[in-house]
Formats: structure tokens, C-alpha cells, sequence
């Protein structure tokens, strides 16, 4: 199953650059690296980037990493949390999330 992160730009060049990340601040924050699942991505984004261009989506295959709870989170749903730094390997694919008329604009998520 996939599962999806959102980075701002200079999120994701971090992890291009190091290789790993703790996350965004609220990863940091929090203890763990928070992600979405495809029914789940565009709330996220709507809910904590409203309006914010430049974003970036990674997609990860939630069986491939070790330390990942599903634990509930917004509305009761179970969320995914990665328990440990979120590294470039783990990524499968990234695409931009271009914001249109205040919308961001997902790629098919398959």
C-alpha cells in the first residue's frame, strides 16, 4: 500500500541533500514522521497547506518500512506515523502539488 508525504521545498531538499530526515517541524515536534494515505493526501494538504504553492508529494510503500504504526489520528481514522528518520531511499516517486485557482493538483495515486 502507498502512502504519501508532503514537503515544502526546502523539507524536501533536505532530505535530498543528507539523505534522511526527522521530518517537517511538526515530525520534529511530534516524534515521528506523519504521513497519508491516498483517501487522506487531500485533506492534508487542504488542512495544513491551504494556499501554499511549491509543495512536493512522496509516495512510500507502507510494508517496506520497519518502525511504521497506523495509529488514529483526525476524525478517529488510522493514521500512519514512521517511528524513525525518514530516509531518501524509503521514496519511491515525488511529484510537485501545483496549486490551481487555491487547489492543489494530486497526480493519480496508484
Amino acid at each position: 500500500m502507498l502512502i504519501y508525504k508532503i514537503f515544502r521545498a526546502p523539507e524536501w531538499a533536505e532530505l535530498q541533500a543528507k539523505g534522511a530526515t526527522a521530518g517537517a517541524p511538526i515530525d520534529v515536534t511530534d516524534g515521528y514522521v506523519h504521513f497519508s494515505t491516498a483517501e487522506t493526501v487531500a485533506e492534508t494538504a487542504a488542512k495544513y497547506f491551504a494556499g501554499q504553492d511549491g509543495l512536493v508529494l512522496l509516495a512510500l510503500e507502507a510494508d517496506r518500512l520497519d518502525a511504521l504504526k497506523w495509529e488514529p489520528a483526525r476524525g478517529g481514522l488510522l493514521f500512519p506515523h514512521l517511528y524513525r528518520p525518514l530516509r531518501m531511499d524509503d521514496v519511491l516517486w515525488h511529484k510537485t502539488l501545483p496549486l490551481v485557482d487555491g487547489a492543489h493538483q494530486f497526480p493519480p495515486l496508484a
